[in-house]
């Protein structure tokens, strides 16, 4: 499963979210199942707004059927539905290392 960071040169999140939308049109033309965004989680006690607006902005693409899903890092867990959803159309999402770590910091996005 791809991984991409968007909180790399640390972003103000409308850059981040557009980075994200161009992800995934570039992912759903490749036929891509799943990919994994790092967006971070405000550890700091300040920011945290590029995962808000990522999760918010996938809410939206989920609502109008442009993605199936997404699963926030604190959800991948073989426990959700949604992760086990996505075990079988993405299989190797099984061996991804934030399975189980309840990882606030990524999201998963099925397309």
């Amino acid at each position: 499963m791809r991984e991409y960071n968007l909180e790399n040169g640390r972003p103000p999140a409308g850059v981040a979210v557009s980075r994200l939308a161009s992800i995934t049109a570039r992912e759903k033309a490749a036929r891509t199942k799943a990919f994994k965004i790092i967006h971070g989680y405000g550890s700091s006690g300040v920011g945290g707004r590029i995962r808000t607006e990522s999760r918010k902005w996938l809410a939206a693409e989920k609502s109008r059927g442009r993605i199936r899903a997404f699963i926030p890092g604190e959800d991948f867990s073989i426990f959700s539905a949604d992760t086990r959803a996505l075990f079988t159309v993405c299989p190797e999402a099984r061996r991804d290392k934030d399975l189980e770590r309840s990882n606030q910091g990524v999201t998963v996005v099925v397309l």
